[in-house]
Formats: structure tokens, C-alpha cells, sequence
């Protein structure tokens, strides 16, 4: 990534394990968001991902969990949007 493209930073509490995946709401500052998936061997990190990659209008690959990989809070890096246009796009 070059220093024009835009990039933002999303916090999120993941729950594994849901009936269905959907992203819920904010909760303070984190963004909800339910899985189907388990959280074993990164399958709910990677129903996370596609889910946001979805919902922004994004390609997978633009997203990245950069922090709490095996923990319920985690820190997304979105690349291609900014902090604005982030918010924005999750309501």
C-alpha cells in the first residue's frame, strides 16, 4: 500500500459460533459483529473478513486482522477507505 492510498482501522467483538453471520451494531467504540463459523484455526477470522469486505463494497483482500487474531476484540485494517468513509458505510 502507498502512503495515498487510504486506510482505516476498525475495532470489532467477534462472536464465533452464531446462528448466523451478521453484523450487529456498535458496541462503544467496536463494531459487533456474529459468525457462523468456530473460532478454530482462523475460520471465524476469515467469515469476519469477508463478511466486512462485503458489506464495504471491498475485495477480501483489502482486509487484515492486525490484532487479536485468536481473541473475541480485534483490530481490522481496511485499505481503500479512509476513517470517514468507514464510518459512513457502517452506518
Amino acid at each position: 500500500m502507498n502512503a495515498s492510498t487510504p486506510s482505516a482501522r476498525l475495532k470489532v467483538k467477534v462472536v464465533p459460533g452464531s446462528s448466523r453471520n451478521e453484523i450487529v451494531g456498535w458496541l462503544g467504540n467496536a463494531l459487533k459483529i456474529k459468525v457462523t463459523a468456530p473460532p478454530e484455526k482462523g475460520k471465524a477470522n476469515e467469515v469476519l473478513v469477508e463478511l466486512l469486505a462485503d458489506r464495504l463494497g471491498l475485495p477480501a483482500d483489502a482486509l487484515s486482522v492486525v490484532s487479536g487474531q485468536s481473541s473475541p476484540s480485534k483490530m481490522i485494517a481496511i485499505a481503500g477507505l479512509d476513517d470517514e468513509m468507514l464510518k459512513k458505510a457502517l452506518g
